[in-house]
């Protein structure tokens, strides 16, 4: 039985996660903790939980993690993660951490990005948490760390593309729209019911933080480099996103070419669905699954990829990275 903590256990990421724990035939959930604001018994902070996990949600404390855990779950803000993973993994835990502050490889990106020097003792031993792509990688490490929401239905979008060197690199546009629940628990005025209910706004164009993420792990799929045109919007919807991709190709292919590809590239996937017609996010809410529709118009590729944000695009990716990592089956809890 693997013993699970998790850190940052008031947001819903983590309320996602124990979720799927508590279906999961062999892990069990023995710590939540948070900073010290954010305690208070779990019912109360999540009533769906009330006589389903009865723990409290205390401060979190390396050593009790140690002592209660054999793999903890950060799900932190951005930087708060840094305060943990080093005394984590000091004590012998494994760590997957739902924050950017491990997924960024190049010199100095981080710090650009984010404001904040990157831990580059522990960046060393990072593997990026995507398991269609790095899944040997992820078997053999310690510290995993979480995509983002966007950049796993925008990277398993293009990957086949890039993987082949089929679509200029320098001609790529990612447009995703997101549910609300991907700006966290904390209240804003973007997130606001009256300001979001009915409405469609895009933000942070071609400034987002998860352009680099993107970019940084298609390049190195590619072996060349790659820019993105990154393009979010927030959608009047709990949870989903949808992402439509546009790369010009670079050799004549039909649709049908296409979609022989990617049944090639993600067939023997168990979380990643090739579909014959443009998906909806209500197919897959809930799930750990990423259900792509790839197709040709007038010499680009265009791919529509929908997941769950919270679920594939976090708690759900990071309990089937936790499975790899402890050699169970990779789908336990994820059915």
């Amino acid at each position: 039985m693997t013993r699970v903590g998790i850190i940052g256990a008031s947001g819903y990421a983590a309320a996602d996660l124990m979720r799927l724990l508590l279906s999961h035939p062999a892990a069990k959930i023995t710590a939540l903790a948070d900073l010290p604001d954010k305690c208070g018994p779990l019912e109360k902070l999540f009533p769906q939980f009330a006589g389903r996990l009865d723990l409290e949600v205390v401060p979190a404390d390396v050593k009790a993690m140690a002592e209660a855990c054999d793999v903890v779950f950060l799900a932190l803000p951005h930087t708060a993660s840094m305060t943990y993973v080093g005394p984590l993994l000091g004590a012998g835990l494994k760590v997957i951490d739902f924050s950017a502050d491990y997924r960024l490889k190049a010199p100095g990106l981080y710090e650009k990005v984010y404001g904040h020097k990157a831990d580059e003792a522990n960046l060393a031993h990072a593997v990026y948490g995507m398991p269609e792509l790095w899944r040997q990688e992820i078997v053999a490490a310690r510290l995993i760390a979480n995509p983002g929401c966007y950049p796993t239905s925008a990277i398993l979008g293009l990957a086949p593309l890039v993987r082949e060197g089929l679509v200029a690199p320098s001609d790529i546009i990612v447009d995703s729209k997101s549910g609300v629940s991907g700006a966290g628990r904390t209240p804003k005025l973007l997130t606001h019911y009256p300001e979001c209910n009915e409405s469609l706004q895009a933000y942070a164009i071609g400034a987002h933080r998860h352009q680099p993420e993107i970019v940084e792990q298609l390049s190195l799929l590619g072996r060349i480099g790659v820019e993105v045109l990154f393009v979010p919007h927030l959608a009047p919807m709990d949870r989903g996103i949808e992402s439509t991709i546009y790369a010009r190709l670079l050799q004549k292919l039909t649709a049908a070419d296409l979609a022989d590809l990617y049944h090639k590239a993600y067939d023997a996937e168990p979380f990643v669905v090739v579909r014959s017609e443009p998906p909806a996010t209500k197919h897959v809410v809930g799930t750990n699954y990423v259900h792509i529709y790839p197709t040709v118009v007038g010499g680009r590729a265009v791919v529509s990829a929908v997941l769950d944000n919270l679920t594939k695009g976090a708690a759900g990716q990071a309990l089937q990275n936790m499975n790899l990592l402890f050699g169970h089956d990779e789908t336990a809890g994820l059915r």
